[in-house]
């Protein structure tokens, strides 16, 4: 059995506090319920992957965290109950992309990275590392509008990681891009990772979950079918016959 597969103790003593701890976490509509009873953590340093099917709740998983859904069941953020307001995130060091990215076209690829730390006196000195970690600069003056997707994509990358998070959720990040947008996105993620940050990502690209995920939680109709190392989820025959949709081979 692998000891990651599911959430572990909250033990502050023994220093092994998940960053972010999801325990029975349910979110109805109506009378349909989108997530049932999910539970999972994700530690400092670690990647944790979010897959399954069109509608499986993974999104709704990420709003339930952030409090833009009514939930149900525990939402812990350093063994402390999550905030629901944006703001009060922010500050417990949550940043989250969006599917539909939420840039201001109007505005530079600058003064989009400069959203979120505003008011920082290091805004600025904070905005030109990111950009520049993420060869972003010389695209720096130009409105987001005359951008391509992939260009756009590391815009909203970058908004994100300027507050730099200790809790990075990102839904979809590869979607839409390349193969070598995808490896750069890869690299990113791993060093955002060894830097001590915990990443949550909601992810279609199976190869790209594969190659850079720690652990992979497997949702299917707003429930968890399987969780474990790549390796496992991989070659478990529920995911295969919910998702991935090949069988495995003797």
């Amino acid at each position: 059995m692998n000891p990651h597969s599911d959430p572990i103790p909250v033990d502050p003593a023994a220093g092994v506090v998940p960053r972010l701890e999801v325990v029975d976490l349910t979110v109805s509509f109506g009378g349909l319920t989108a997530v049932d009873a999910v539970s999972f953590d994700v530690r400092p340093g670690e990647v944790v992957a979010l897959i399954g099917p069109n509608g499986a709740g993974k999104t709704t998983v990420f709003n339930a965290v952030c409090g833009l859904v009514r939930r149900r069941g525990q939402v812990r953020i350093d063994g402390a109950p999550a905030p629901r307001r944006t703001a009060d995130l922010t500050a417990r060091g949550v940043s989250r992309t969006l599917q539909g990215l939420g840039l201001f076209t109007g505005l530079t690829v600058r003064e989009n990275a400069r959203v979120p730390v505003a008011a920082r006196r290091d805004a600025e000195d904070r905005v030109a590392a990111r950009l520049r970690s993420l060869e972003l600069e010389e695209l720096a003056d130009r409105p987001v509008a005359a951008l391509s997707y992939p260009d756009r994509k590391r815009v909203a990358l970058a908004r994100a990681l300027v507050t730099e998070p200790r809790l990075l959720l990102l839904d979809e990040p590869a979607g839409g891009l390349g193969s070598d947008d995808i490896a750069g996105l890869g690299d990113t993620v791993r060093e955002v990772a060894a830097a001590g940050c915990a990443v949550l990502l909601v992810e279609h690209h199976v190869d790209f979950v594969m190659g850079l995920a720690d652990r992979i939680v497997v949702l299917d109709f707003g429930r968890v079918i399987a969780r474990g190392t790549p390796d496992e989820v991989r070659t478990d025959p529920r995911v295969e016959e919910a998702y991935l949709g090949v069988k495995a081979t003797a």
